[in-house]
């Protein structure tokens, strides 16, 4: 990379010097200043003279309006945020470099390659914008100029009157991405860098103030919205785009807001109509519960009068029987004496008993360790018994043990005899070596055969793959097929709930009495697609979606079951049901066949609808489909005469080509038709989902593979059944030999076995005959035996005298008892003879006894009445609510509830119970769905007046925005587009701009339309219908017509005469000096690689020359032009004085 000169852009500023450009005619010195102006919707074609100035048709002036306060400029000419001083240091081509440039126009000039188009970067980034709008690279890095390792760019921007100017400066590095900032010498933040440009209303960002080279066809490429953004942001009043967003942001909330409303007022409607239908259960049930009122106050009055007469019972029964308690104490006190004397025999009685009870028990428990003495004794005896017969046997042992001895040496002699002749057998290993290589064959055949296996299973595995495949083929292309299927998946994803009733219906539709009929949107078609567009604009979206039952119960079991309940889904879902019974009031249509035909309709919009024949009710009861006419040519219907016609019945729909009329007849004065129109929007629900035919060719691809598969599969499969059959033949051919050999060794190894065993058996043998040689004599066990036997005969002696002992105590323990008893009966004798003398002396206390036991429990029966009736009064009273309880108390005070008796108010009660009998019952949960309806209506009708409230706010923001915003915009919109055609005219084009409206907001657009040829119409400039250089023409004479009104300090544009032809070059460079070089216009930069000769040239402007090479001076003031252009005045100055 050549080196770069340190100053390569050398400066000219004319605003102090006379002298003129040396490339520029002096001719084109005189100002244009005077602007000619016409209709903004076009001029008459003007003619270019020789300089390439256009002299347009002269008309009327007009004055144009002033949109915005003028830019304010100090004192040095500068406006505040425009550019004063621009320093770079190692940035892209350059060294270092610093230049001043011009508060108005700046002509940056120079070849391709000396670094104009870095100048338009360095401005760019120096602000903290991002690489992306210069279109060039992405990364900061990549402007550090190669070979160094870091730069910077510094920009002195005019301060607001009266402050400092800001100096920024951005560090760049080429090891990093990153960056860094200084704010007037201080470390700042690109927020803070941002924020400043913010408050300077530096426009980088916007293309209609700041357009790079690499930017200048993306001008063309903006959309007309677009279009409108950017010039509110560059040009005329500041509050321009907030107005815009705000009507953006009130128009799509409106737009929500109505939709809402929409929804909200005919789920209302449903809400209403559903507790239409059960005012007559509602009323019954009322009535009903008035009785039951009465009813509750009968029986709270009741329990209180009966009350009252047990209270009166009571206090009669209290006085009669305290004086018979007063008689049966003194009856008592009479015989006390001799019923003391009975209480003591009973205590004397009563220790006799206890006495003899002792005694009893004492003898009981002597019984019982005589048994236990007895027990012992029988197991002592068992024990000798025992003794005596081992004894016998000792005897019959020894006997037994010399046989055995005998037996055993018999025994041994013949195993002897048998291990001595052992039968012969072939080798072992003989047998062993035939089976190894009967098995390594046979590994062979095991390999073949695990192979044919896994080919098997890999076989089966394909098999059963391709078999998936095309049952998921032939399952996608059934449902790609299933157009209700695809409407029911495009549904779920838009109103899930909808969807999700749907598939419950269809496996739940037994438990309706008659079919539900599913929504429009899945239940009707349109054969001919013609019509779709028109029928599906006689719907509104809830009544595509709503479920129509058949009858009343249908009707109310689906409401309580999916949007009262969540018995269906789970949860609650929000649907809408329609049904009206009976064939209701259907209106007629307005026009009969004949005046359909005469006028020109196609037929009405129910004619072209396929449905199920219960939904045809819904569709002209509810949507009115068979009053709404349609006819799809326009000019076929005479729409004055089709409003009259159908005006006659008071009013109708009718759709003529995509305009939906809506006829009414207005309620007042002459009662005139008065239509109402919209425009019919292609359909979006009953179009159905489209079928993609790559993907059915894909599907049908797939399943056509896996059949030629499954073909091949099925060949490959009787391959190896051949090579299993085989395989299984040498298997069976191994078993054979395998179990020959088996059954050799098995002979060799039974032969060894026999061997074994035998010398086993001689061993045991000799081991047994060794023990019983060694057997000790049983002379020992003889003594130790009798020893034994004497010690147990002397404990049965011991025994035997203890019995003994316990039997004598146990006969004087009897004989005590039986004293006892005798005392206890002669006591009890005298008692009886005692009881028999009272029972004759209480025969007159057992009377008044009798007596008083009876009125005291009439007393006691009636003090707990009393007590169980006052606390069913007061429980009856608890349990009634706090009005009854008012209306009881005040019939209590006033003496009302006396009036009747017990017995009257019984008869009240069944009569007020058989009237309520007649009153059929009504289901609770009915009342419970109208009052929750109910309070559903009145929360959703307080709801809908907030967002009629809400809406009413936004609409009134909207026209306070718009009557703002919408005349503002149009001034500026016309104002620029006189500018921009006057500025076509003088080049011989023509060109205008259009607003265009829409009921969006967002899409409101500027139109630019132009032609450069006399047989051309009028088009609108797009990125491909005009060429490159009519696109930089149209582009440079937008922008400069929006100089006068742009509201940012400095615009910037970058080689926008690439492309041109020498007249138009010519003629926008005169428009450009004109425009920029007016005293109230902003700071102003153009780059351009070239320049034509003899331009026009303002005082105001200012030329920077780009000089940049391998070889320039270190000495600032060599090659500089002022320098050069002072040099040649001096001397022409001096040679013409010379010849003087």
């Amino acid at each position: 990379m050549p080196s770069k000169g340190k100053h390569p852009v050398q400066e000219r500023d004319d605003s102090d010097d006379d002298s003129h450009h040396p490339d520029i005619h002096p001719d084109q010195q005189q100002g244009e200043h005077a602007t000619v102006q016409g209709s903004p919707n076009g001029y008459k074609r003007s003619r270019l003279n020789s300089a390439g100035d256009g002299v347009p048709v002269t008309v009327k002036a007009e004055k144009v309006k002033t949109l915005f306060e003028p830019l304010i400029r100090d004192i040095d000419g500068y406006v505040p945020g425009s550019i004063v001083r621009v320093q770079l240091h190692n940035f892209l081509t350059y060294d270092h470099v610093e230049f001043r440039p011009g508060p108005h126009l700046n002509m940056i000039i120079g070849p391709n390659g000396t670094g104009k188009s870095s100048i338009a970067c360095a401005i760019a980034l120096g602000l903290n914008w991002p690489p992306s709008i210069l279109g060039r690279a992405s990364e900061l890095n990549s402007f550090v100029k190669i070979g160094a390792t870091d730069g910077y760019i510094e920009i002195e921007l005019k301060g607001k009157i009266g402050k400092k100017n800001l100096v920024v400066r951005r560090n760049l590095s080429s090891t990093s991405k990153g960056s860094t900032y200084n704010l007037n010498g201080q470390a700042a933040t690109g927020r803070e860098v941002t924020q400043k440009m913010n408050e300077l209303n530096v426009q980088v960002g916007n293309l209609c103030s700041f357009l790079p080279q690499d930017k200048v066809s993306e001008f063309a490429h903006m959309s007309p919205q677009q279009l409108l953004r950017e010039t509110q942001r560059a040009a005329g009043d500041s509050r321009l785009t907030n107005w815009h967003d705000t009507l953006i942001t009130a128009g799509k909330e409106m737009a929500q807001l109505a939709e809402v409303l929409n929804t909200e007022k005919q789920q209302l409607k449903t809400l209403e109509d559903r507790n239409a239908m059960l005012e007559r259960d509602v009323q019954r049930f009322n009535e009903r519960k008035e009785f039951e009122r009465q009813i509750s106050l009968v029986e709270l009055i009741l329990p209180f009068m009966e009350y009252m007469e047990a209270k009166r019972h009571y206090t009669d029964a209290k006085t009669k029987q305290r004086a018979l308690h007063k008689r049966v104490q003194s009856l008592q006190q009479k015989n006390q004496p001799m019923h003391d004397f009975k209480k003591r025999l009973e205590t004397r009685l009563k220790r006799l008993n206890e006495q003899r009870d002792g005694k009893k028990e004492a003898a009981k428990r002597r019984f019982k360790a005589m048994n236990a003495k007895w027990d012992e004794n029988e197991k002592l005896e068992t024990q000798a018994e025992d003794i005596s017969n081992k004894l016998s046997n000792l005897k019959k042992e020894e006997k037994n043990r010399a046989k055995k001895i005998q037996d055993v040496e018999r025994a041994v002699q013949k195993l002897q005899a048998d291990l001595e002749s052992p039968v012969e057998v072939e080798s072992m290993a003989e047998v062993d070596e035939e089976i190894r290589r009967l098995n390594q064959g046979h590994s062979r055949t095991l390999e073949r055969q695990f192979d044919l296996k896994e080919q098997q299973r890999r076989l089966v595995d394909d098999e059963s793959r391709a078999k998936a495949e095309i049952a998921e083929g032939e399952r996608a292309l059934k449902q790609l097929g299933d157009v209700t299927h695809r409407k029911l998946q495009t549904l779920s994803q838009h109103d899930p709930d909808c969807a999700a009733v749907i598939n419950w219906l269809r496996a739940n539709q037994h438990r309706f009495r008659m079919e539900i009929i599913e929504p429009a949107v899945i239940s009707l078609t349109v054969p001919n697609k013609n019509y779709v567009h028109a029928v599906e604009a006689c719907f509104s979206i809830t009544q595509l979606k709503t479920f129509v039952a058949q009858c009343d119960d249908d009707y109310r079991l689906l409401n309580q079951l999916v949007s009262d309940t969540a018995e269906a889904l789970g949860k609650k879902a929000r649907i809408t049901t329609w049904f009206r019974p009976g064939d209701g009031n259907v209106a007629t249509p307005p026009l009969t066949l004949d005046e359909m035909r005469e006028l020109g309709f196609d037929g009405y919009a129910i004619d072209f609808v396929d449905c199920p024949q219960a939904m045809r009710g819904f569709l002209s009861r509810e949507c009115q489909l068979h009053r709404t006419a349609i006819a799809l040519q326009a000019n076929r219907v005479d729409p004055v005469r089709a409003m009259e016609t159908i005006s006659r019945t008071g009013g109708g729909n009718y759709i003529v080509g995509n305009i939906m009329n809506m006829v009414t007849r207005s309620q007042y004065g002459r009662r005139l038709p008065q239509n109402l129109t919209r425009d019919v929007r292609q359909a979006r629900v009953l179009v159905g989902p489209i079928v993609d035919p790559a993907a059915r060719q894909n599907i049908e691809r797939k399943v056509t593979q896996g059949r030629d598969q499954l073909t091949m599969h099925a060949e490959e499969s009787r391959r190896l059944s051949e090579i299993e059959h085989e395989i299984q033949r040498e298997h069976q051919e191994y078993k054979d030999a395998f179990g020959t050999l088996k059954a050799r060794k098995k002979a060799i190894t039974d032969a060894k076995s026999r061997v074994v065993a035998l010398e086993n058996r001689l061993r045991v043998q000799q081991n047994q005959l060794v023990e019983l040689r060694r057997a000790k004599s049983k002379d020992a066990e003889r003594a130790q035996l009798k020893k034994n036997l004497l010690s147990v005969t002397h404990r049965r002696a011991d025994v035997a005298q203890q019995y003994a002992g316990l039997v004598r105590v146990a006969i004087k323990d009897q004989i005590d008892a039986t004293n006892l008893g005798l005392e206890y009966l002669q006591d009890s004798s005298r008692k009886s003879a005692l009881e028999l003398l009272l029972e004759e002396r209480d025969s007159e206390y057992q009377a008044a006894l009798a007596e008083f036991n009876t009125a005291n429990a009439v007393y006691i029966e009636a003090k707990e009445r009393s007590k169980d009736l006052l606390d069913i009064s007061k429980a009856k009273l608890d349990e009634v609510d706090d009005g009854l309880r008012r209306t009881f108390q005040t019939m209590e005070e006033s003496g009302k509830a006396h009036e009747r008796s017990a017995d009257e108010l019984r008869d009240e009660l069944e009569t007020l119970r058989q009237k309520l009998e007649l009153v059929l019952a009504t289901d609770p949960g009915v009342i419970e769905q109208y009052e929750r309806r109910k309070e559903e209506i009145k929360s959703l009708s307080r709801k809908i007046e907030e967002r009629e409230r809400l809406a009413a706010k936004v609409e009134k923001s909207i026209k306070v925005a718009r009557d703002n915003w919408h005349p503002a915009l149009q001034d500026l919109v016309t104002s620029i587009g006189k500018r921009f055609s006057e500025a076509f005219d003088r080049i011989g084009c023509a060109g205008e701009l259009q607003l265009t409206p829409h009921d969006d907001y967002e899409k409101w657009a500027i139109t630019i339309l132009v032609k450069f040829r006399d047989t051309e119409q009028l088009q609108q400039l797009t990125a491909h219908r005009q060429s490159g250089g009519e696109r930089s023409l149209t582009t440079i004479l937008y922008l400069m017509s929006m100089t006068e009104y742009a509201r940012a300090p400095f615009s910037l544009v970058d080689e926008i005469n690439q492309g041109m032809d020498q007249r138009a070059e010519r003629a926008v460079h005169n428009e450009l000096v004109k425009t920029t070089c007016k005293v109230d216009s902003g700071q102003y930069f153009l780059i351009t690689p070239k320049l034509l000769p003899d331009l026009k040239y303002d005082r105001l402007m200012k030329v920077l020359c780009v000089n940049n090479g391998e070889w320039l001076p270190e000495d600032n003031s060599l090659g500089s032009m002022m320098n050069m252009i002072r040099d040649y005045v001096s001397k022409r100055g001096n040679s013409g004085a010379a010849s003087i």
